[in-house]
């Protein structure tokens, strides 16, 4: 059940305000193999990640998702909104750990547009929380985006 973020054809610095809300982009629940698959993409077999007896034995209840999977939700969420290439900036503090069957909800707000260095930039602010609210990573952007009729 993922939903994902509904993109326009082309986004405009004109088009877009400051208090701007980026549509949101609801993943599917977290589950085990995804964990494994990803383990697998990444390059991280921490086995915190895909052996639940770690997590037990470490006293955290089980195993937990990747940071960095988190952050990944949190990319696809911009890069849906700016494109593939506008991104000049990004980064995220991971807040609380991510568990099997956890919802995570991604949504952003723009808060500043300027230019610099030649280009039309937009800024703002991003997060990533559970079913039940809690923040599992926020974070900053920076993009750049067209002007109409520079292209």
């Amino acid at each position: 059940m993922t939903t994902e973020a509904k993109l326009p054809t082309k986004r405009y610095f004109e088009d877009v305000q400051v208090g701007d809300e980026i549509p949101r982009l609801v993943k599917s629940p977290i589950t085990h193999l995804q964990l494994v698959r990803y383990a697998g993409a990444s390059g991280d077999f921490n086995p915190l990640h895909t052996d639940p007896k770690i997590g037990e034995m470490l006293g955290i209840g089980g195993i937990i998702a990747h940071g960095m999977l988190i952050m990944g939700f949190l990319g696809q969420l911009l890069s849906d909104y700016v494109g593939p290439t506008a991104l000049r900036k990004f980064g995220v503090r991971f807040k609380s750990m991510t568990r099997l069957d956890d919802v995570i909800t991604c949504s952003g707000t723009v808060t500043e547009k300027y230019e610099a260095d030649g280009e039309a930039r937009i800024a703002g602010k991003i997060q990533a929380v559970d079913q039940n609210g809690d923040v599992k990573a926020s974070g900053t952007f920076v993009a750049a985006l067209p002007k109409r009729g520079s292209e």
